[in-house]
């Protein structure tokens, strides 16, 4: 890199917090557990997980059993049976698959490559949540800097107002310093309040995404090692973006699709067995004109075999879905091309940031340094006559300026440079080490569901993981009520 991460990074510590704040590594944990849109993610990847036994079952045996009670209302002809029933009739069916034109397996390894896909998804999803994560936490921490800093140059403003009226009365100011002190203090008023509006702002975003109220919060903990180029960070970012990988894997999976839809137009071949049983519950006897015996009040059959089906013309249905599969492969394909422009584009304007921003850091520490010695100056030649009141309050305005940009310069990198992780892949759970409890395992409920061949076999009801943020003051009670006073509708 162009200058050591560790001093970049030291630059990070916006001011000291006590031993109890709370930090980034904890927030991140909070996330990890509960946020929303990741325990949505996982969820969504079990289903995925579940289309993986849903076509294997195309491929297993399946045993079907019927059965029908009846009556006979009318009997017309020479061989009308004495008994109108009640008839009972009963079977079972046993269908063995032994070729479907490779529609099974192409299935099966089409559903293995969108799990694939979907655990990419996963991480990329899990990534991105983390980059709202560490953003909504450097945003807590400038803004709160930022409040400080207005808070502060408000105190001097006033005392400086203060002053400058008391001189005023002794003669030794003008009625246009004292209004010129008021003008800045006035101005300094507005930027606090527009800083602490700012700071909740960011307070709610951290309360949405981390899922709880920010309390006292550490500095950020240094940075992994960065790539010492753009290109390298396009390189690295290329192998392991999740976002490209999943595109990559739908593509293939879609690939596979086509094969699959071709097997519509071949033969397929089942073995198949049978048994049925039929009995009369009236009591009488038939008779069978082709016997000239008695028929029996029950009788049963078993049948076995193979059953063959060999499609000559289904109203060019195969056709039509292969072309569908093969248009949803072309889009994919197209969209792998997008993917990979959006990677090289983010991962290039990250990297940017980062580096500009380090700089900036650089830059507004020289013009802090350079405008406290200028304010310290102004204020002993204002005393000596040689500088104005203005020139005092522009001094003051310029420190309290450069501090804010440095602070913001400082989030500014810290951000970027997650972003660039985040871009290549490396913004996990499992890439940052967090210490808190063991992480999800998409493997786990892959191998629960994927081979799972029992119809009756079902998971518990699902709840939701994610925490809620509602706190008690919010809830709504009864006696709430839906349009309070001093609330318009549209019609109103």
């Amino acid at each position: 890199m162009t200058r050591p991460i560790a001093t970049a990074l030291a630059l990070l510590a916006f001011a000291a917090a006590p031993a109890s704040a709370d930090s980034l590594r904890e927030a991140l944990v909070s996330t990890y557990n509960a946020n929303p849109t990741i325990t949505a993610q996982r969820a969504s990847l079990r289903a995925t997980d579940a289309n993986v036994a849903i076509a294997r079952a195309a491929g297993r045996p399946s045993v079907v059993g019927t059965a029908s009670l009846g009556r006979d209302l009318t009997q017309v002809g020479t061989l009308q049976r004495v008994s109108k029933g009640p008839f009972l009739n009963s079977g079972v069916n046993l269908s063995v698959p032994l070729y479907s034109g490779g529609s099974v397996r192409n299935s099966v390894k089409a559903a293995k490559t969108r799990v694939d896909a979907g655990r990419a998804t996963l991480r990329a999803v899990e990534g991105d949540v983390f980059v709202d994560a560490v953003t909504a936490y450097m945003d807590v921490i400038r803004d709160r800097a930022i409040v400080e800093l207005n808070q502060n140059n408000v105190r001097v403003l006033s005392t400086n107002f203060e002053a400058t009226g008391n001189r005023f009365k002794i003669g030794d100011l003008t009625r246009t310093d004292v209004a010129q002190s008021e003008a800045r203090l006035s101005l300094v008023r507005s930027s606090l309040a527009t800083a602490q509006g700012r700071l909740t702002v960011s307070e709610e975003n951290y309360r949405r995404v981390i899922g709880k109220a920010p309390g006292a919060l550490q500095p950020p903990p240094p940075l992994p090692p960065l790539p010492v180029s753009a290109d390298q960070a396009v390189q690295i970012a290329l192998l392991g973006n999740p976002d490209l990988i999943s595109v990559l894997r739908q593509a293939e999976a879609a690939g596979i699709d086509v094969r699959t839809a071709r097997a519509g137009r071949l033969p397929t071949l089942s073995g198949v067995a049978a048994a049925s049983y039929v009995r009369d519950f009236s009591g009488v006897a038939g008779f069978n004109p082709n016997t000239g015996q008695s028929s029996a009040l029950f009788g049963s059959s078993t049948s076995i075999g193979v059953q063959g089906r060999v499609p000559f013309y289904q109203g060019g249905l195969p056709a039509a879905r292969i072309r569908q599969a093969q248009a949803i492969e072309g889009q994919l394909l197209e969209q792998t091309v997008g993917t990979e422009r959006a990677v090289v584009a983010t991962t290039r304007s990250a990297f940017a940031t980062y580096q500009s921003a380090l700089g900036a850091i650089t830059a507004n520490q020289t013009a802090v340094s350079a405008n406290t010695l200028a304010l310290e100056g102004a204020r002993a030649e204002r005393t000596v006559g040689t500088r104005t009141v203005l020139d005092v309050l522009n001094a003051e305005q310029e420190l309290l300026n450069s501090q804010v940009q440095l602070v913001t310069a400082r989030r500014d990198a810290y951000v970027a440079g997650f972003q660039l992780l985040n871009a290549m892949g490396q913004a996990q759970a499992d890439t940052l080490g967090l210490d808190g409890g063991p992480l999800y395992d998409p493997l786990g409920n892959y191998r629960h569901v994927a081979h799972n061949a029992n119809d009756w076999a079902n998971d518990r009801n699902p709840t939701a993981v994610a925490t809620r943020t509602v706190v008690p003051a919010e809830m709504p009670t009864p006696a709430t009520p839906v349009n309070p006073v001093g609330m318009t509708g549209p019609n109103q």
